[in-house]
């Protein structure tokens, strides 16, 4: 399956290396420049044990890319992760802006209509596949 993790922090690198691991191919996008040609040279901004190897084996044999081009990672996967900070609001229910900014980051009308078709996806199917 070609799956775009939106957010290459900690919880979307570890992902995204994780789907790569099982088979898929992923595309991991953010807009940070120097982090996205940090790890395009191997450079990984996180550390947990043996991420490092796998990220370098996912990257090499083809499953795992970075980009900051949204549009081109939204167009080419069938499933879209959204996993960018979500920090407890003055409620200390989750804070969603910068999430909802993603979903207007530069894929203009694609990213929300594949988020929207995802969506409407897992409440008609809840238990998943």
């Amino acid at each position: 399956m070609k799956l775009t993790i939106i957010g290459a922090g900690y919880v979307g690198l570890v992902s995204g290396n994780c789907f790569a691991e099982v088979g898929n191919n992923v595309i991991c996008v953010d807009n940070d420049k120097t982090k996205i040609d940090d790890l395009n040279n191997g450079k990984i901004p996180i550390w947990e044990p043996g991420l490092e190897e796998m990220i370098r084996r996912n990257s090499e044999e083809g499953r795992l890319s970075f980009t900051t081009n949204i549009k081109h990672a939204v167009e080419n996967s069938d499933i879209c992760f959204i996993a960018v900070g979500t920090p407890p609001d003055k409620d200390a229910s989750a804070d969603l802006a910068l999430a909802k900014t993603e979903l207007n980051w530069k894929a203009e009308r694609s990213l929300r209509e594949m988020c929207a078709d995802s969506w409407r996806w897992q409440v008609k199917n809840p238990e998943g596949y």
